[in-house]
């Protein structure tokens, strides 16, 4: 009899066991959270895929200085923010690098405004108000899915330049302080060196002395290029060139003020296909920035650094992003 009982009471305990393990008991514990973590886990990393998946970007730019410092610029400060970028810098001419942006082989670059509505939009008449020539490009190329971003204080429009020195000597910081002192009888001889298209461009020579009401007393027709030397050798004692070029700094030059805003309107601004900016909305947020640190003196220490001093593009440009806090 105790036998008996001893062994139902066995019996009665297994079966309870059993019945314990099939309904929430450990197993069922372990498989619950298993599954909870897998799926957190999931989610994590499908967040942080969706999270890097940004780009790729194709920055590009024209070939010269100011515009391949430009392009890193924006490759590194895009990179920075977490883009996968690809460099294609360096393209030969503004009509290539314009055509690769619409074409698509590339998704943004910097361009000028002077240049955009004077060769892309065709417009024949000059506009010397930054704001205003902005502002027209940015609504007509809207037409052609382009987006310009904002455009930087820097304006690389034509420039007449002194020996600072000189300049000095003078009392000469403005075209119009260079008209006062030509239009005094007694004034020292100033020739003045310019290329062939300035000397008779309506906005260029012949503009500046209708505006500002003098005259050199000889002008000296070169290639661009050596109006620098000219100037630097003593050989003439003013001379056209662009606002942003890095020899005015190396060689103790300085741009004449265009107090009564005759020149054209060549700020730069990013452009970007409207397609990859209507993705990446952020883009703007990284560039913005730094179009408002770029003016004419910064440009122009820039394009010195790499044009004097033989520093890479890359190199200037990851130092100055550094040095004003806009890459980490």
């Amino acid at each position: 009899m105790n036998r008996t009982r001893v062994f139902a009471l066995l019996t009665l305990v297994a079966l309870l066991a059993i019945s314990g393990y099939g309904c929430g008991g450990q197993e069922s514990d372990t498989t619950e959270t298993t599954t909870e973590a897998t799926t957190e886990t999931t989610t994590e990393a499908t967040t942080e895929t969706t999270a890097e998946a940004k780009g790729p970007i194709t920055v590009g730019s024209k070939e010269f200085t100011e515009q391949l410092i430009l392009g890193q610029v924006t490759l590194l400060a895009l990179e920075d923010k977490g883009f996968e970028v690809k460099d294609n810098t360096g393209l030969q001419g503004s009509d290539v690098v314009r055509g690769a942006l619409t074409s698509g082989d590339i998704d943004l670059y910097w361009e000028y405004t002077g240049t955009a509505w004077i060769s892309y939009l065709k417009h024949d008449t000059p506009i010397t108000d930054s704001q205003e020539c902005y502002d027209k490009v940015k609504e007509e190329d809207a037409a052609n899915d382009l987006a310009w971003l904002d455009y930087a204080p820097l304006n690389n429009t034509y420039t007449i330049m002194m020996k600072q020195e000189k300049a000095d000597d003078l009392g000469i910081s403005s075209l119009s302080d260079l008209a006062a002192y030509l239009n005094k009888p007694d004034h020292e001889q100033i020739v003045f060196a310019t290329n062939h298209e300035f000397s008779i461009r309506d906005d260029g020579l012949l503009g500046v002395y209708d505006t500002y009401g003098f005259e050199f007393d000889d002008v000296a027709t070169m290639d661009s290029g050596i109006t620098y030397d000219a100037l630097k050798n003593g050989e003439v004692q003013a001379a056209m060139g662009f606002a942003t070029d890095g020899r005015i700094k190396a060689f103790g030059f300085v741009n004449l003020t265009d107090d009564k805003h005759f020149f054209p309107a060549y700020n730069v601004a990013p452009v970007v296909r409207q397609e990859v900016l209507d993705k990446y909305p952020e883009i703007a947020e990284v560039l913005n920035p730094i179009a408002a640190e770029l003016d004419d003196a910064t440009m122009s220490d820039l394009n010195y650094q790499v044009d004097s001093e033989h520093q890479v593009p890359k190199d200037v440009a990851e130092k100055w992003l550094r040095e004003n806090g806009l890459i980490e």
